[in-house]
């Protein structure tokens, strides 16, 4: 009987709680997809969790504050679905942890999230950055990555301690959004980012930038990009440009996304090009990145997908698509898959 008036208390407690509130949201993406690599002569079978979207775990909120004011706040944390394990290691709300004020002016959002840079590129990759298609496959971060203290790798999508503002909607088409986050004493960990676009309907156009402060550079990541919807298809062209110190890439990617009734197509194609001093290091070199994926809607919530990846090396450069076997330098690597994606 005890029990039974503690659980009722409880609950009680949890429904004043979201009676506080105009919403609160569970949600989440379950995508485990199965994948076949082959790379330098090796040939590697598994089963990956987002194959289209990153399988994840959230809880969202918003309050209506009046006149046109809303206070928000939204937990989300990846799941691996192919082993049931949390795969953000010991930050369970690793993919975004924030609470925002939104109102006529804008919106003011403080905690952790994807910097604006990384927003931008991926919107304009066709993969949405995830999955084998991802042309950030090619993309390296020139050492940056190394610069945190205590041998912990600086994560350059997502940054924690950032404080974002971004446009309000109403501006004739163009729109935006900066970022601040502070390094509170720790290398690698201080970044600013911005962007600037403007959208008019089938048209969109936008640039953005990055820079992370670590082992006294900056790793700088910029991106301009561009898309036209012509409606049988939508074609995108993308330049992104890293740096850190003298190493430096450039990349340029050209995608065509053609609707087919309750599914759709993708080609995409990235011509990775590293300057000399990035081909200095381990692993970088000049590489091709080609991807075509089907993506088909039995429902609203439910997608079943196929893709097919491969990448090209030259000179010491040793990008892998995921999912496939170790790739020796100078080798290429391609992996297919097919996965069921729902979002609940």
């Amino acid at each position: 009987m005890k029990k039974t008036i503690v659980a009722l208390a409880v609950l009680g407690s949890f429904a004043g709680f979201a009676a506080a509130q105009s919403s609160v949201t569970v949600f989440g993406i379950a995508d485990v997809v199965v994948r076949h690599g082959m790379s330098s002569g090796a040939t590697l079978n598994t089963v990956s969790s987002g194959g289209m979207n990153t399988s994840r775990f959230g809880v969202r909120g918003e309050e209506d504050l009046g006149g046109g004011m809303k206070a928000s706040f939204w937990l989300e944390s990846a799941v691996g679905f192919d082993t049931g394990a949390a795969s953000d290691g010991t930050q369970f709300w690793a993919r975004r942890s924030t609470v925002s004020l939104v109102g006529p002016f804008g919106e003011a959002r403080l905690g952790r999230f994807k910097t604006s840079e990384r927003l931008l590129f991926e919107e304009f990759d066709p993969s949405g950055t995830t999955g084998i298609g991802s042309t950030a496959a090619v993309i390296n971060a020139l050492g940056a990555q190394t610069a945190a203290t205590g041998g912990v790798a600086v994560d350059l999508s997502r940054f924690s301690n950032m404080a974002t503002y971004i446009l309000p909607g109403n501006l004739g088409g163009f729109y935006g959004s900066m970022d601040q986050s502070f390094s509170e004493g720790v290398d690698g960990q201080k970044m600013t980012s911005g962007r600037i676009g403007f959208k008019d309907g089938a048209f969109d156009i936008t640039t953005g930038m990055s820079t992370t402060n670590a082992k006294g550079l900056q790793f700088k990541m910029a991106t301009t990009a561009g898309s036209y919807d012509f409606g049988v298809v939508k074609a995108v062209l993308m330049y992104t440009t890293t740096s850190f110190g003298a190493p430096g890439q450039k990349n340029l990617t050209g995608v065509l996304i053609v609707p087919f009734g309750a599914g759709k197509f993708y080609i995409e194609y990235t011509n990775s090009q590293a300057n000399a001093a990035a081909k200095l290091l381990s692993g970088v070199g000049d590489a091709k990145h080609m991807a075509m994926a089907y993506q088909h809607s039995l429902s609203k919530r439910t997608v079943v997908y196929t893709t097919y990846a491969k990448i090209t090396n030259t000179g010491l450069g040793k990008f892998s698509v995921g999912g496939s076997p170790t790739v020796a330098v100078g080798q290429s690597s391609s992996v297919y898959d097919f996965g069921v994606k729902h979002s609940f």
